[in-house]
């Protein structure tokens, strides 16, 4: 299934579902930005809304965008903050969906459905102030090792997003190309009750993030 059409499908359950992933890269997020500050904020894949109105508290003004209409419908909905500025829009290409530049660009479980890194990383740099950061919170590459991809369950069956994987290597070689540089990598593993603290398993981790600053 098409990542747009996936994703207006997935809009009506997808707060209520359950889902690790969507609730620990929200974890690693705010782990990532707590210590930064920004007052204007570019986020891509706002989804429904999950990590928005916790930038609200922290910036003045966002950009949130999304390539679902049905997701931004949802956001819009728990978001009625003048201060946030919601776009629909493809970020393969051009991105006329700006206002401006702004001092955080954030990508939450967008880039696994992405081809071209480059274009993406290219954009995003032009997006941002000097000194600006770049945050990536994706399904860890060791878990698209393993099959893991997007998907969700409907009355016709289970319904599997486009991915694409990549590796860390990936993410790090197109941001360099840009002209970013990488100030902070994590990797956060699923806590399981009864067992050693998360980051002390020796399994296998969910979600990556990785922290980008522009000289």
């Amino acid at each position: 299934m098409d990542t747009r059409q996936a994703y207006n499908t997935w809009a009506s359950q997808y707060d209520t579902n359950a889902n690790k992933t969507r609730d620990l890269e929200g974890t690693a997020l705010r782990a990532s930005l707590a210590h930064l500050s920004f007052d204007r904020c570019l986020e891509i894949g706002c989804g429904t809304g999950k990590n928005t109105q916790w930038l609200t508290e922290r910036a003045r003004q966002i950009t949130a965008v999304d390539l679902s209409e049905e997701m931004l419908a949802k956001a819009r909905e728990k978001i009625p903050s003048g201060g946030v500025q919601f776009r629909q829009a493809d970020i393969t290409a051009g991105w006329a969906f700006r206002d401006g530049l702004y001092d955080l660009v954030s990508f939450s479980l967008v880039l696994e459905h992405i081809q071209d890194l480059g274009h993406i990383f290219r954009e995003a740099a032009s997006s941002l102030l000097p000194g600006g950061y770049v945050y990536v919170g994706e399904l860890h590459p060791f878990k698209q090792y393993t099959g893991t991809k997007a998907r969700f369950d409907t009355e016709e069956g289970r319904q599997v997003v486009e991915c694409f994987i990549h590796h860390i290597s990936d993410f790090t070689g197109a941001a360099r190309q840009h002209g970013l540089t990488l100030i902070g990598i994590d990797e956060y593993f699923d806590e399981v009750e009864g067992q050693e603290p998360a980051g002390e398993q020796h399994s296998i981790p969910r979600i990556l993030t990785l922290l980008w600053r522009k000289p």
